[in-house]
């Protein structure tokens, strides 16, 4: 039943930054993350790093003279895929550059809003990465 309520209240958001996808919940953060996981490991793919982003700067807030909180949470998952990573660069070896594929989670301090997202890809063969990355953002929200 709560997973429910979380499909209804799942919106597409307006882009945070050019060239990046995002999307809202009210969901609970901890409960986004762990969609936002199973999604990555359900399409068959390995997370080789979380970075932990809202905590190293919350850590480092004071180290460099700020006294701005940004985020109650905020992480980076980090993965590849061997089958769409060997098609995309067959295609162009210069995409390269676009793996390990990231996407990310935030609750901006004070907002009851978590937020899912990632960066868009070029035209072309790194479409299919950038449908891949939709499909997981969505599944954490929905």
């Amino acid at each position: 039943m709560f997973r429910s309520l979380i499909v209804a209240l799942a919106l597409p958001c307006a882009a945070l930054a050019e060239g990046q996808v995002t999307y809202d919940t009210d969901a609970d953060f901890a409960d986004v993350a762990f969609y936002l996981e199973n999604a990555i490991i359900e399409e068959g793919l390995k997370i080789d790093h979380t970075s932990h982003v809202g905590d190293m700067l919350e850590r480092t807030r004071e180290d460099v003279g700020s006294d701005v909180v940004l985020y109650d949470h905020a992480v980076v998952y980090s993965f590849c895929s061997a089958t769409l990573s060997r098609q995309v660069m067959e295609a162009d070896p210069m995409n390269l550059g676009f793996c390990p594929y990231r996407i990310f989670a935030m609750q901006v301090h004070g907002s009851d809003t978590v937020t899912v997202g990632y960066h868009t890809m070029p035209d072309g063969a790194m479409q299919v990465v950038e449908a891949l990355l939709d499909r997981i953002a969505r599944a954490a929200v929905e």
